[in-house]
Order: structure tokens, then C-alpha cells, then sequence
């Protein structure tokens, strides 16, 4: 007995280099990917079906596990829309997982937290392959300070000292949960030198909500610390005064990559 189109909640984890995106959400003018996966929603359904994303990366940014969510009515099952998506998005974009959930399920409201990476190559040498996913610095960091500077940031604060203007908030009050900083000195072509740390640089942060270029003004600041052009304790400062003009100029959207979506459920 073939089954009656009803309407079910679809959650879909998704993978995407934002190399060639304009950001997550739809413009005027642009690609996005809410836009690709709209059009092969469209495509499956004949009907305009809205995504919700949990949250909107800029342009150049990736996603390693974004979430979002899709309401619609249909036959068809997670699996169909799973094999489906994934025929007829471009090759930049790749669907982890479809899921019918609860209709009360919203990717962003409720969400808990984000976890964010961002990744600098310390090298002096030059890059070919890779170059759309990593901050290319040439001169050596100081992990050990930068490490230190970076407690600084964990805990309940105010972050308007490392907000963009147009946040969509109510407050520039976040809490961060993890802070970290870990170099890897595995990159081959980064063996010519030998120094601490050289190679691929990964900071992680987690925290309940960012604010617009949050993270990549903390890393653009926190690279001034490593560069030794600011000392832990003026990051600290620099934060306490939540004033924008104090910090460093923000980090190049290609190093930084949503990692995951945190949950209650």
C-alpha cells in the first residue's frame, strides 16, 4: 500500500568548503549553500522548501558537521532524501546524514553550543595545495604564549572587544567552555626549519554562541600574541575593555571551519 504524503521534520548534517560560497545563507546576489541545497530540495519535491540552518558562516568559511532542518510533505523517507540530496548537490557540498525528527526539532534554537577550529600552516615555505583551508603565516609563532593568552578567554565575558558590527544579538555576553591551541609538526614541507611547534597550528574553541567574526578575531589577535607584538596579559586587557579597536585585525575567513553542533538530545 503505497504511503500518503504527510508532513515530517528532516534533519540534515552537511559537509561543505565555503571556498566558493558567498556564506551559508541566501543573498541577492551570491552562491550559498542554502541556496544549492534549496534548489535540490526543489528539484526532488517540486515544492519551495525552506532549510534552517543552526547558524550562518561567512563567506570562505567551511563546515565540517553543520546542522539544519527542512519541514516538508512527502512520501519519500530520510533515506530517499539522503541519496537524493547527495545526487544532485554540487561536489562542494556533501550531506553526512538525513534523519526524520521531532516536529518540534529547530537546528538553531535548539542548539547548546558550537565548537569552531581554526587552522594557520607556520611555515616559511610556500603553499600550493591546501591553500583555501588553512591561514598561511610565515613567521614563527609563539604557541607557549599564545596557549596563555588564550585562558583568558575561557569562562563567562563580555566579547565586544572581538565583535564585528551587524550581530545579530541582544548582548555580546558569551561563555566560552574549551579554549585550546595544538601544533602539528607533521607537515612535510614545513622540515626545513626546526622549530618548536612548526607545521600545522590548530585552535579550538567551544562556546554556548559566537558572536559575528568572533572567532576569527579572537585568532587574529591571539596571532599577535605569537607574533610577540602583544603579551598575554594585554590580550586580557584588550578583552576587559571591550573596545574593537583594540585588537588585532581579523583572521582570513579559509582557516576557519564550523566542526560540530552541540545538543542536549
Amino acid at each position: 500500500m503505497e504511503e500518503t504524503e504527510c508532513m515530517k521534520n528532516f534533519k540534515i548534517i552537511i559537509e561543505y568548503d565555503g571556498t566558493d560560497f558567498n556564506g551559508w545563507q541566501i543573498q541577492a546576489a551570491g552562491r550559498t549553500v542554502q541556496g544549492e541545497i534549496e534548489k535540490a530540495l526543489f528539484r526532488m519535491t517540486r515544492k519551495p522548501l525552506r532549510v534552517a540552518g543552526s547558524g550562518r558562516t561567512d563567506a570562505g568559511v567551511h563546515a565540517l558537521a553543520q546542522v539544519a532542518a527542512f519541514r516538508c510533505e512527502t512520501r519519500l523517507d530520510a533515506g530517499a532524501f539522503f541519496s537524493g540530496l547527495n545526487s544532485l548537490l554540487p561536489d562542494d557540498i556533501a550531506i553526512l546524514s538525513c534523519k526524520q525528527v521531532d516536529d518540534r526539532f529547530h537546528p538553531r534554537f535548539d542548539a547548546t553550543g558550537k565548537t569552531y577550529i581554526y587552522r594557520i600552516r607556520n611555515c616559511a615555505g610556500p603553499a600550493a595545495v591546501g591553500r583555501n583551508h588553512f591561514w598561511h603565516i610565515r613567521k614563527p609563532l609563539d604557541i607557549g604564549a599564545m596557549d596563555a593568552a588564550m585562558q583568558h578567554i575561557i569562562g563567562t565575558h563580555d566579547f565586544k572587544a572581538f565583535e564585528n558590527t551587524g550581530s545579530p544579538r541582544s548582548h555580546t555576553v558569551r561563555t566560552i567552555y574549551e579554549a585550546s591551541i595544538a601544533a602539528d609538526a607533521s607537515d612535510m614541507n614545513c622540515r626545513s626549519r626546526d622549530l618548536p611547534g612548526e607545521g600545522m597550528i590548530t585552535i579550538r574553541i567551544t562556546a554556548d554562541g559566537f558572536l559575528r567574526y568572533m572567532v576569527r578575531n579572537i585568532v587574529g589577535t591571539l596571532v599577535g600574541v605569537g607574533l610577540s607584538k602583544i603579551t598575554p596579559e594585554e590580550f586580557a586587557a584588550i578583552k576587559e575593555n571591550k573596545d574593537r579597536g583594540l585588537a588585532s585585525a581579523t583572521a582570513p575567513p579559509q582557516g576557519l571551519f564550523l566542526q560540530s553542533v552541540h545538543y542536549r538530545f
